[in-house]
Order: structure tokens, then C-alpha cells, then sequence
């Protein structure tokens, strides 16, 4: 990755016409092999991407306002560095559009061929978004346990089950924090695990997550890393792992990653 050519860290124009010519693709391949992954993927999922500050002019020139929720396919060979989706979403704020389907049939398009896979967007009228209550991640909250943590960085030997029975749970905390590998800014963010398997020692997994403290990573690259950890240290049969991170740039970002068959839902949680 060439962190010189990403807007993301540096001043930055902002453009008040459409210009899909600043949307950035990232590979994906540079942190997959960092992990041990290759083509084949020992997951599927998405990358949920809400953005709260859309608005652009209506055909006579009077303010729209939407929410925008993306889709993007975990099997895309790039994500969308997230700095350029802000330019490029702001983009229309000075842009003549004659309709919300012609605002997501454009964003979709855009974005389809910066993700290099098909982009599933759907905009939100102002009624649709302020019906939607928040919601709880589901299963136990570890985030009492009293655990000692003093590893800082990334540990997947944290990672130990309890014994040999087969249980099946969801378990969530609030205390995942990780650092933007360009401008080293912290993300904040909720993570729900779902799992079959040898029950995972609960104290341990709480001490691997919060070893993400100061980890430089994406969002995306975060949440795989954690699938193939638990995967390998705790031979799950089936497994889940989402983020529900904060907005940054009026974007919050949300990865899935399941070698189940559960429709990925875009849940809001009390911080988004």
C-alpha cells in the first residue's frame, strides 16, 4: 500500500461537484497475506458502511438530506479508503440530482467499480432513518470480567478454550480499539463473536481484544484478522465475527466475517 497517495492524513480539496474521481481503492491482498490468506477465503461477509451526511440539490435546486447504507462484498479485491468516500459523498452537495434512486443507482455504480466487485447501496429518506431504534448486540457482555491486561499489541496466544464440550454463544464487548495504520487515530467500535465450538475462555478473549489497542490496521483487516485467530487457536465449527464501529467523517464502518449462513443485519448500537 502507498500510503503517499491516499488523501487520507494529508490537506485535502473539497470538491462541491460530483467527482468520482477521487475515490481511492485499497487492496485488500497486502493485509490478507499478512494472515496467511490467499484467494481462497476461509470466510465470507460485508463491510456495512452507513453515511449520515448525505444531501445534494433536487432538480430545483432545494436541498435534499438521506443516509446512505453500502454494501460491500468482503470478497471485493479493494475496499474504499475512507477519506475519499467522504470526498466523494460530499461531492454532491452542490450537484443537481433529479432523484433518490438516481442518487444510489449513481453511488452504487461508483463504488462498484472502486471495490472491483458489485456494491450494494440503498439511500435513506429522512423518514426511513429516524424510525430505526437502537439495538443490543446479542448474547453475554465480558466487558466486567476482571481481567488483568497489559499486552498491547496483538496476541492471538491470548486466545485458549476452557475444555473439549461443544457450546454455542454469543458474546459481545464494548472495548475494541484499534489505530488507523495511516494517520494513527484511534477507532472505536463494538464487536459481537458468535461461535459453535470448544468453549472459548472467556477472560482470555477479552484480554486478545483489548491487545488490539494499539494496532495499526483498517477496520476490515482487523475483524479477519480476529476470524482466522479464533479459528485457528479455538476450532470453532462455526463462527461470526462483527464490528460496530464509531462514525469518523460522518462514516461509521462495520465488518462481518461468517463461515455461517446468518444474513449479515445492519444493527445501530447507543454509540452510532
Amino acid at each position: 500500500m502507498n500510503k503517499t497517495n491516499l488523501p487520507l492524513g494529508r490537506e485535502t480539496d473539497y470538491p462541491h461537484q460530483y467527482a468520482p474521481e477521487v475515490l481511492c481503492p485499497i487492496p485488500r491482498a497486502d493485509s490478507r497475506a499478512a494472515i496467511g490468506l490467499g484467494n481462497t477465503l476461509p470466510f465470507s461477509g460485508v463491510d456495512i458502511w452507513n453515511a449520515w451526511d448525505l444531501t445534494w440539490l433536487g432538480p430545483n435546486g432545494q436541498p435534499r438530506v438521506a443516509t446512505a447504507e453500502i454494501r460491500v462484498p468482503a470478497e471485493s479485491p479493494n475496499i474504499v479508503e475512507s477519506k475519499s468516500l467522504k470526498l466523494y459523498l460530499g461531492s454532491f452537495a452542490m450537484s443537481s440530482i433529479e432523484s433518490v434512486t438516481a442518487v444510489a443507482e449513481c453511488i452504487e455504480r461508483d463504488l462498484t467499480t472502486c471495490a472491483g466487485a458489485p456494491t450494494k447501496v440503498t439511500v435513506l429518506p429522512v423518514s426511513d432513518t429516524e424510525s430505526r431504534s437502537t439495538a443490543r448486540l446479542a448474547g453475554t457482555c465480558i466487558d466486567d470480567l476482571d481481567a488483568s491486561c497489559s499486552d498491547w499489541e496483538v496476541d492471538s496466544g491470548l486466545l485458549r478454550t476452557e475444555d473439549s464440550q461443544i457450546v454455542r454463544e454469543d458474546l459481545h464487548t464494548h472495548l475494541l480499539r484499534s489505530l488507523c495504520p495511516v494517520t494513527a487515530q484511534p477507532d472505536i467500535g463494538s464487536l459481537q463473536i458468535s461461535y459453535r465450538g470448544p468453549k472459548i475462555d472467556r477472560i482470555g478473549l477479552l484480554r486478545y481484544v483489548v491487545s488490539f489497542r494499539e494496532h495499526n490496521d483498517f477496520h476490515e483487516a482487523c475483524i479477519e484478522r480476529m476470524f482466522v485467530d479464533l479459528m485457528n487457536r479455538c476450532s470453532c465449527d462455526e463462527l461470526t465475527v462483527q464490528a460496530r464501529y464509531q462514525r469518523r467523517g460522518g462514516i461509521d464502518i462495520n465488518p462481518i466475517r461468517s463461515n455461517a449462513r446468518d444474513k449479515p443485519l445492519n444493527l445501530r448500537l447507543w454509540r452510532q
